[in-house]
Order: structure tokens, then C-alpha cells, then sequence
């Protein structure tokens, strides 16, 4: 047993660039029995205008997937992706990866980046805030090239005036479908606050075509009436299952779960021991635990013997924003083949 129950990986040491916080675990089982984590964060000296847990991206690896260690990328202290120079593009202010996958011989990754604008919202104005999706390819994992996208370098635009997503096009994951075919899920925010997911489908992964919103908030007073936010949809035995952090009326936040037969038309499931709860809860508030405000970002990996692993971030409380917070990497794992009943590794 350990005091930080599910906590695998904490900021970095002084001159990394992750020294400030670390957040959205993307890992790879490979087939040597490795393991990989991309992940984003970012030190104290990036931009304090772009108040984001995102900035730049790194590496780590593990031979077992709880005990990782740093790998020191080519780019500034050590991170694999870094801001684009050029500040027109779509990803000169912060980037942060959000998906990686292994496909004929190379990784691709889907990052979320913003540029360096001042976004207007309601009364305040955020640096950054415009957040679009973009993809890069590696051969290693450390050194990746951009594919450019239609619009500044990015994958999707920007949705119409009126559009749910007229904000932003955020936090970019895919699935390859049995059929060859790409499915990519977003969320952006609405004026009123809330959240709502958007699917584009693509026939390769670099040309997409916006399907339109698909999931949207939770009952009022839900542990996610403030809408779905980070998600992680996968198939398991033929059902899409979408993992998915959610944001109740206190501001804190769980990871609940909906599932779909065609990854288009989603409910949210109410099989758990809670219902209509979440599957996964922040630790009890005042408890001063690592993950006693939100738990988020979730990424689940499907193990030999049926079970599960959850790799997500986890957030303190006392913090009035994303910089006075700190965000670290935990892990949870399923009740055996349950995937719908998780403990915190160690606890």
C-alpha cells in the first residue's frame, strides 16, 4: 500500500519539460512485452497566458506499465512535440497528445493544438483557447513530422457561427474501424458552459468529414450535468464502449461510460454499482488526496486475461485554475472482466 493511491506518474525534476505537471496518458502495450506512455504537460517557464495543463509532449517507458521512466526527446528539455514555430498555424501556442496508435510499421499520433490568439468567452478573453485537432508520424516514437491539415495545419476547422462547435474542435480521439474506416471524437464547449461531443469519420485518418454532435450532458444535477468532456472509445465483444470524464454541478469530476452498437448513436450506461453514477470518482472530497478534484482524460487498455487497465489524469484540490493545480498520471484496473467496476492500483 501506498499514500497516493493509483498515482504512477508525478511531474518531472527540475529542467525537464514536464516539471510543472503531467497529464492525458497515452499507452502502448508493444510486442515485446514493453510498455510506451505519451503523455502532456509542461514546466514553469511555458507561457502562464495559456492557463492549459497542455504545452508540450514527451515519452516514458516501463516494463511493466506502473513503473515508468522518463525518455529524453530531441526538443527543448527533453519533449517529443513542442509548439509549432510558425504562428499562423493552428498549434504555435501549446500542443498535447491525445492519441497514438501503432499501424504498418510507424506510430501516428492526434495531438490537440492552440494557437497563440486571445479568444473571447462570455466576459473573459483565453489564450489558446481556439483548440483543433492535428497528427503527426514517428517511426520511434521520439521523433515525429507533422501532416498537414486543410485549415492552418489542422485536421478539422472551427465549426460555423450557431454550430456547436464554432469554439473549438478539442481533445482529438480515433478508432479504426472493422471496416477500414477512421472515426475521430471531440468535444467542444458551448456559450452556456456545457459540453458536447462531435464525430468526424475519415476513409484513411488524415481526410475527415464532420458527422455532427453525438453526446451531449448529463440529467440536471448528474455527476455530469456539466457535459462530456476527454473520452476514450474503444470495441469490446463487438460494443463501442465510450469512457468519458465527466463534469457535475461542484466542478468536480468522475469517469462514467455510454455505449453504442454503431459508435454514432450513444446512451449512458447505468449497470454499475451506482446508479446513475459514475464508474470511477475522484477520491472523497477533503480528503487531500492526489485525485480529490477530478480524474479525467481516461485511456483503457485490454489486458490477456480479459481485464482492464485505466490510465488517467487526476487533480488535486485547493487549485482556482488549470496553472494553481496539479495534475498527475494514476492508474486503475477493472474487477477481473468487469469493466465496469475499477479500483485504484495499490489501494
Amino acid at each position: 500500500m501506498n499514500g497516493n493511491p493509483g498515482l504512477v506518474l508525478g511531474p518531472g525534476p527540475e529542467g525537464w519539460w514536464d516539471s510543472e505537471r503531467v497529464s492525458s496518458p497515452q499507452v502502448l502495450r508493444e510486442d515485446d512485452g514493453g510498455w510506451k506512455m505519451w503523455y502532456y504537460g509542461r514546466d514553469p517557464s511555458f507561457d502562464r497566458a495559456i492557463n492549459f495543463p497542455a504545452g508540450r509532449s514527451g515519452l516514458a517507458v516501463s516494463s511493466d506499465g506502473i513503473a515508468w521512466e522518463r525518455v529524453r526527446g530531441p526538443l527543448t528539455m527533453g519533449a517529443v512535440l513542442e509548439p509549432h514555430p510558425d504562428p499562423y498555424r493552428f498549434d504555435s501556442g501549446h500542443v498535447g497528445v491525445t492519441n497514438v496508435h501503432r499501424l504498418d510499421g510507424l506510430y501516428w499520433m492526434w495531438y490537440l493544438g492552440g494557437n497563440q490568439e486571445d479568444v473571447g468567452r462570455g466576459q473573459m478573453r483565453y489564450k489558446g483557447l481556439r483548440m483543433l485537432p492535428g497528427c503527426a508520424i514517428s517511426r520511434d516514437g521520439l521523433h515525429w513530422t507533422r501532416i498537414d491539415g486543410p485549415y492552418h495545419g489542422a485536421l478539422l476547422a472551427p465549426g460555423g457561427e450557431g454550430q456547436f462547435d464554432a469554439l473549438l474542435c478539442n481533445w482529438p480521439r480515433v478508432l479504426k474501424d472493422d471496416d477500414g474506416t477512421w472515426k475521430l471524437y471531440y468535444h467542444s464547449r458551448r456559450p452556456d458552459g456545457g459540453a458536447t461531443v462531435g464525430l468526424a469519420i475519415s476513409p484513411d485518418g488524415l481526410r475527415w468529414e464532420k458527422v455532427g454532435p453525438i453526446f451531449g450532458d448529463g440529467a440536471p444535477g448528474a455527476w455530469d450535468s456539466g457535459g462530456p468532456g476527454c473520452r476514450h472509445v474503444l470495441k469490446v465483444d463487438g460494443d463501442y464502449l465510450m469512457f468519458y470524464e465527466g463534469r457535475g454541478v461542484d466542478g468536480y469530476y468522475s469517469i462514467g461510460l455510454a455505449v453504442s452498437t454503431d459508435g454514432i448513436h450513444w446512451e449512458r450506461d447505468d449497470n454499475g454499482d451506482e446508479p446513475g453514477g459514475p464508474y470511477f470518482r475522484h477520491a472523497p472530497k477533503g480528503s487531500g488526496r492526489w485525485d480529490a478534484r477530478a480524474v479525467g482524460t481516461p485511456w483503457v487498455v485490454p489486458l490477456d486475461d480479459g481485464s482492464f487497465r485505466m490510465y488517467y489524469v487526476g487533480v488535486n484540490e485547493g487549485g482556482h485554475d488549470e496553472l494553481s493545480s496539479r495534475h498527475q498520471i494514476g492508474m486503475a484496473v477493472s474487477d477481473g472482466r468487469n469493466y465496469r467496476r475499477w479500483f485504484r492500483y495499490d489501494e
